[in-house]
C-alpha cells in the first residue's frame, strides 16, 4: 500500500498562461513570477498546444474565450495527450460552463468576476501540491479493495452498497478534485433492472456514504459539497496521505 505525501510548498513551476487579454496575461505573469514560478503567455488557442508540446509546462492557466481554438477544445486536446494540471480562468461563470470544463478534465475553474490574482495563486498552489503528490509506504486510513469491492477505514469494514462503493472509489482516487453530480451519476447503473437515477440519487448515496464513514470514525467532512457543482474527497491534516488508493489523474472516471 502507498500513500500520497503533499508538501505545503509545491515549489517553482513552469506555467503556461493562455489568455488573450494582454493586461490580464501580464498581471498573471507578474504574480506567478513573484511566487517563484516561470510564466509563458500565449494569446492564441491554436498556438498553445504546440507551446506545451515543445516546453512541457507544469501547469496551464486557460481562458475559455480564445481566438483560434477555444478553451474547452484546447482542454480536450491537452487531456488527450497529458495529465498536466489545468486551471480554467474565464468570464463565463454559468453552471453549464463550469460543468463542461470539469467534465473535460480541468482541475479547477475560477470565474474572472470578481477577479482576485491572490485567489488564482492560491488555487495554482493547491493544484500543484495535489499533482506533485509523491507516494511513500505507510499505513492507510482508507483502504479500497477494487477487485473485492470492499472498503475499510482504519481497519473497520464499511458496509457499502455497490453504488456507494463506486462513488467512494472515484472520489478517493483523486483527493481534492471536484466531480460534478453528472459525472458521478454516470457511474451508477442505468439498465432496465436499475431504478431511474437522477442527480438527487447521487446526493442520497453521498449522504449514506458520509454516515457510514462517520460511524467508522472517519468524521463527516471527508466528502465535501461544492456548491453548484458536486462533491470532492478531502483529506485534513490528520488523514492526509493515508488513503491506499494510488494517485491517478485522468479526464474520466471509469
Amino acid at each position: 500500500m502507498v500513500e500520497p505525501t503533499l508538501s505545503l510548498q509545491p515549489g517553482p513551476a513552469r506555467v503556461l498562461v493562455v489568455e488573450d487579454e494582454p493586461r490580464l496575461a501580464a498581471l498573471l505573469a507578474d504574480y506567478l513570477r513573484a511566487a517563484g514560478h516561470e510564466a509563458e503567455c500565449i494569446a492564441d488557442g491554436g498556438q498553445a498546444l504546440q507551446a506545451w508540446s515543445e516546453r512541457r509546462h507544469d501547469l496551464v492557466l486557460l481562458d475559455l474565450m480564445l481566438p483560434g481554438v477555444d478553451g474547452l477544445t484546447l482542454c480536450k486536446q491537452l487531456r488527450a495527450l497529458t495529465d498536466v494540471p489545468i486551471v480554467m480562468l474565464t468570464a463565463r461563470a454559468e453552471e453549464t460552463d463550469r460543468l463542461a470544463g470539469l467534465e473535460l478534465g480541468a482541475d479547477d475553474y475560477i470565474p474572472k468576476t470578481p477577479f482576485s490574482p491572490r485567489e488564482v495563486m492560491a488555487r495554482v498552489k493547491a493544484v500543484l501540491r495535489r499533482s506533485r503528490a509523491a507516494p511513500r509506504p505507510a499505513a492507510a486510513a482508507l483502504q479500497v479493495d477494487e477487485p473485492g469491492w470492499r472498503a475499510s477505514w482504519q481497519g473497520h469494514a464499511l458496509d457499502l452498497t455497490p453504488n456507494e462503493f463506486r462513488l467512494l472509489r472515484a472520489l478517493a482516487a483523486q483527493p481534492g478534485r471536484v466531480y460534478a453530480r453528472a459525472q458521478l451519476l454516470d457511474l451508477l447503473p442505468s439498465g432496465d433492472d436499475a431504478r431511474a437515477a437522477t442527480e438527487r440519487t447521487v446526493d442520497s448515496h453521498v449522504k449514506n456514504l458520509r454516515r457510514k464513514l462517520e460511524q467508522a470514525g472517519a468524521g463527516s467532512d471527508l466528502i465535501r459539497s461544492v456548491y453548484g457543482v458536486g462533491y470532492r474527497y478531502d483529506q485534513d491534516d490528520e488523514t492526509a496521505g493515508r488513503t491506499s488508493m494510488p494517485v491517478r489523474r485522468s479526464g474520466g472516471l471509469r
